[in-house]
């Protein structure tokens, strides 16, 4: 028996995107995550927001969350991925459960 734990990840992709683009940049990530043993995706566009502060001379980002079921052991690895993406700005995993 595989046991599952509740997972979200926040994303802050470059402000670069349109809607169009955001939602298919989410939907191939959600299909890489599926690799992963990842169920029960769930995601929230929060939009184009302006940063606190400059990262890396951006001053504005696209927040994404995602909430999903996974496999414990392959969270290093989806962090791997994550890190490898040019697009993403920063990104924070958050494990859901007490």
């Amino acid at each position: 028996m595989v046991l599952l734990k509740k997972y979200e990840i926040m994303i802050l992709l470059t402000e670069e995107f349109n809607d169009n683009e955001v939602k298919a940049w989410v939907f191939n990530l959600a299909k890489v995550l599926r690799q992963f043993s990842v169920s029960d995706i769930s995601v929230i566009s929060l939009g184009k927001l302006k940063l606190s502060y400059p990262i890396d001379n951006k001053m504005k980002g696209t927040y994404i969350q995602l909430n999903f079921s996974g496999v414990p052991k392959f969270i290093n690895n989806i962090s791997k991925m994550l890190k490898m993406d040019s697009h993403i700005i920063r990104f924070l995993v958050l494990n859901q459960e007490k």
